[in-house]
């Protein structure tokens, strides 16, 4: 009998831990998305504040449209997320409502069993009997045991009263919670309304963009090419600036070419490291993915690697890192500690200030204003110079990049959320 009520009590226990378990799973699972849905409320706020300070200088259509593209996209995934969002706290809620099914169940049967055992204590409830049921004991041992069984008698339908509040206390709690969860979910719809409204006004306005697009096609072509041709050469300029400082660390350190290097002329370049300078780059490496923003405020405006044009899809584009959009007047900073390699006013670029950490490299182009010299020992989040104007497109863009020796890096892999 025994075992059997261990097992029981263990059963329960096991029931009460596992609902316990997917509770907190749940609960950490609404977090994370709510973490999520602010964070793309976020964007959309930080899109249109851009959106709003460029508003009077934009004149370029196809800027324009990488704009609504880039805020449909991010809305996209606004409502997705709140979705589900708005599944879990139904899941949360269908959980609560059978909570409450069998909570009122085990407390209709705790009633029943209390008012049962009240009837039969006032019907034995008078002293006199009580005396009699103890005088009639035919020895002292039945007599201790009856007076045993009246107390847990009366513990017993004290706990009973106990259960009773306490399961009402959890009912009506339950009652509370389902309320706000409901409460919740009807907000989270009614904001996803609202967003698929404003949705569908920001798609209307790009299939207007679109249109004017389509009709002056080979105009806008011969644009994206020009400015893919432009990135191009600064590109190659920044290349030939990391070549340079590469040459400088073999030169400083006294390190001559290897037979396999000097033969084999498709090998990258690399960096010949001090000490000191080996130590810096295992830091830098040991930091992937947890670096800081190059800008206090921004967002990504266009990704590393080659794209599809949003509106053209026959043409695609290469970034070599990534372009950041912020605010008119905003300073770039450094996105780790290290040394200014070379600074250099390049043309259509602005100024491009390299910095070396070992044989790894941050690269900060479309500056103006600078606050650092070639040699200068930066600190992480040292600011480097006002971030000028985009001529093609007269939004203030930032474009990082991330090498290590020669090899262009995926800047987004080493700042942190990028």
């Amino acid at each position: 009998m025994q075992l059997k009520q261990i097992y029981k009590f263990g059963l329960v226990v096991a029931l009460l831990f596992a609902g316990s378990t997917a509770l907190w799973s749940q609960n950490d699972k609404q977090a994370e998305l709510e973490r999520q849905r602010r964070a793309l409320m976020g964007q959309i706020e930080e899109l249109s504040k851009l959106r709003q300070s460029n508003k009077k200088k934009e004149i370029n259509v196809l800027s324009q449209v990488e704009d609504l593209d880039s805020k449909i996209k991010t809305r996209q995934n606004l409502i997705k997320v709140t979705n589900s969002q708005a599944n879990l706290l139904t899941q949360k809620i269908n959980q609560n409502i059978n909570k409450l099914s069998s909570l009122r169940d085990e407390l209709e049967k705790l009633k029943d069993d209390y008012a049962s055992m009240v009837q039969k204590s006032y019907k034995s409830k008078s002293s006199q009997s009580r005396i009699m049921f103890l005088l009639s004991s035919k020895s002292f041992l039945q007599a201790y045991k009856r007076v045993q069984y009246m107390k847990q008698y009366s513990n017993y339908r004290k706990k009973q009263g106990d259960q009773i509040k306490e399961r009402t206390a959890l009912l009506q709690e339950t009652n509370k919670k389902l309320a706000l969860q409901k409460e919740e979910k009807q907000k989270l719809v009614a904001q996803n309304k609202i967003e698929q409204e404003k949705l569908e006004g920001e798609r209307a306005q790009q299939d207007e963009l679109i249109s004017k697009i389509r009709k002056q096609e080979s105009t806008y072509v011969t644009q994206i090419q020009d400015k893919q041709k432009a990135a191009d050469r600064i590109d190659r300029e920044i290349d030939r600036l990391i070549r340079e400082a590469i040459a400088a660390s073999k030169k400083e350190t006294g390190a001559e070419p290897t037979k396999e290097a000097a033969t084999n002329v498709s090998k990258m370049p690399t960096f010949s490291l001090t000490p000191a300078a080996k130590a810096l780059a295992s830091d830098f490496a040991s930091n992937k993915g947890r670096m800081d923003w190059p800008v206090e405020r921004g967002r990504v405006y266009k990704k590393f690697g080659t794209s599809k044009h949003p509106t053209l899809p026959n043409i695609t584009t290469y970034n070599s890192g990534v372009e950041i959009e912020t605010a008119p007047g905003s300073i770039a900073r450094a996105a780790f500690k290290g040394t200014v390699q070379q600074i250099q006013l390049i043309r259509g670029g602005g100024y491009t200030v390299l910095i070396r950490h070992g044989n790894y490299l941050t690269v900060y182009q479309n500056l103006k204003n600078l606050k650092v010299k070639v040699n200068d020992q930066i600190s992480t989040k040292q600011a480097l110079g006002e971030i000028a104007e985009n001529s093609f497109n007269g939004k203030t863009i930032l474009k990082f990049l991330v090498y290590k020796d020669s090899e262009r890096l995926n800047p987004e892999d080493w700042v942190y959320n990028m």
